[in-house]
């Protein structure tokens, strides 16, 4: 076998292997997104996802030569930042997490200044 024949056997050997990693990476990443127990992991899986999606991109790229390929990464790259800042932003001005399940009906704590004029945790705000 000379080095030419070597090299595009095992490119294509390396181009196998990181379609199978990308594809185990893509399913444990909608896994982690249907089990997410919080918003922001979902959000998070989400981001993992594109990122998989730029992976994949860039790998039938290389195998198919076209260079139009890394433009199409490049674009969802941007996308995918454009939505993980926007649901960021969802997360924050909801205010609410997986965590705060546990501090819901909760009224009164102890030692609370506020708590002769009616303020809940819940709210922060005077009734």
């Amino acid at each position: 076998m000379n080095y030419p024949d070597f090299a595009e056997f095992f490119l294509d050997v390396c181009l196998d292997l990181s379609l199978v990693l990308l594809g185990l990476a893509f399913l444990l990443t909608v896994v982690r997104i249907i089990r997410g127990p919080t918003l922001p992991d979902r959000v998070l899986g989400l981001d993992m996802l594109t990122s998989v999606a730029i992976g994949f991109i860039a790998v039938i790229g290389i195998d198919t030569g076209f260079t139009l390929y890394v433009d199409l990464a490049i674009a969802l790259g941007l996308v995918g930042f454009l939505a993980t800042v926007a649901f960021a932003r969802f997360i924050l001005a909801r205010g609410k997490t997986g965590d705060d399940t546990e501090r819901q009906g909760v009224t009164e704590m102890d030692d609370d200044p506020f708590a002769a004029r009616g303020n809940t945790v819940e709210t922060g705000k005077s009734r």
